[in-house]
């Protein structure tokens, strides 16, 4: 009797690229190359982060120019809109190469470029998770429910990690944090206090802010 054995799911990275508007493609891209600069998953990015950034300064000034609706401001500032969106292609197939060379921290190393998994839900269930708000600047957590007389500690940090912002105690597994800065990188984690005290802060999980 033979055996078979199961090809693993390739866990696939994709952009989530802003249709048609720049000031928001100019932010997305700025945190793929905060996500990605000096990240040791991707020692040689290809094409260079560089590169990318200088064609996220193109746009930024196109961009800025085509508030004159002068002749062929538009046009222009579309065509270095362009020019970015092929470049973040190019890199997100980059980072896909990357993760595929270690397919079991596929999903992590994808994440942390700044990239997102596709088909992955921004909760996965009973974990604690971070998704972008409703408007910018905002970033929506939820953690597992600890039952009916438990309340809820938030903490958020802009540092890395080095300086914790408490945020007020909520009687429900979600909360909202506002006032961040778009396109950084931060931290987030909980604690479930109870009548028993207060547990341990969680691992904390990260987000590049709307």
């Amino acid at each position: 009797m033979s055996g078979s054995t199961k090809t693993p799911r390739r866990i696939q990275a994709v952009l989530k690229l802003p249709k048609n508007k720049a000031p928001q493609l100019i932010v997305y891209a700025k945190s793929i190359i905060r996500g990605m600069t000096g990240n040791p998953s991707f020692p040689a990015p290809i094409p260079p982060l560089a590169t990318v950034d200088a064609a996220i300064d193109d746009l930024f000034e196109a961009q800025t120019v085509s508030q004159t609706k002068a002749v062929g401001t538009v046009s222009n500032r579309d065509d270095k809109r362009n020019v970015l969106r092929n470049l973040l292609q190019h890199l997100c197939s980059y980072v896909q190469a990357t993760a595929d060379a270690t397919p079991e921290n596929a999903a992590s190393i994808i994440e942390s470029s700044g990239m997102s998994v596709k088909g992955r839900s921004p909760y996965p269930a009973r974990v604690f998770g971070a998704k972008p708000g409703r408007i910018s600047g905002e970033v929506d957590l939820v953690a597992p429910k600890a039952g009916n007389r438990a309340g809820y500690e938030w903490a958020y940090s802009t540092d890395g990690g080095k300086t914790w912002f408490l945020s007020p105690i909520t009687v429900q597994a979600r909360t909202t944090i506002t006032g961040l800065t778009p396109g950084q990188r931060a931290l987030f984690r909980y604690r479930v206090a109870t009548k028993n005290g207060r547990g341990d802060w969680s691992d904390p999980v990260a987000l590049i802010v709307d």
